[in-house]
């Protein structure tokens, strides 16, 4: 128990210090290549995903927690078992986003850090974060 409290509280600041980086423009990530399909499949071993993925230039670690926390925000604030990332090269679908998870997983309703945080993350690397009805589309 002490260590699953211990990882949470590390992603917390990890987020929290990287959202206040990002804000003051002082956010350095560190690239590295790595595949779409393998970012989403290892971000969360309890999400689906298919599809095709592409070799891109990132923030792995990043980019990773961005897609665990949209997941699990969708999960959540949603009230749904499950949900999965279906992977066509740079653009990452996750569904369903049902309507009482849409704000807070496309960081609009701040109910969740980790979604807000992976907003911005995604979009300082130049990528995007989008509702398109029970789908959020996420381009990296």
């Amino acid at each position: 128990m002490i260590g699953e409290a211990a990882e949470q509280m590390t992603e917390l600041l990890d987020q929290l210090g990287a959202s206040a980086r990002i804000a003051a423009d002082r956010w350095e990530p560190v690239l590295r290549e790595a595949d779409t399909l393998e970012l989403a499949r290892e971000a969360d071993a309890d999400v689906a995903v298919d599809g095709t993925g592409t070799v891109v230039e990132t923030e792995v670690e990043a980019v990773g927690r961005a897609l665990r926390s949209l997941a699990r925000a969708a999960r959540v604030y949603g009230r749904v078992g499950e949900v999965a990332w279906r992977v066509d090269g740079r653009v990452l679908e996750l569904s369903p986003v049902v309507s009482d998870a849409a704000p807070v997983v496309a960081g609009e309703d701040v109910r969740d850090l980790g979604a807000l945080v992976a907003r911005q993350v995604i979009e300082a690397l130049g990528g995007s974060v989008a509702l398109d009805g029970e789908t959020l589309r996420v381009t990296i």
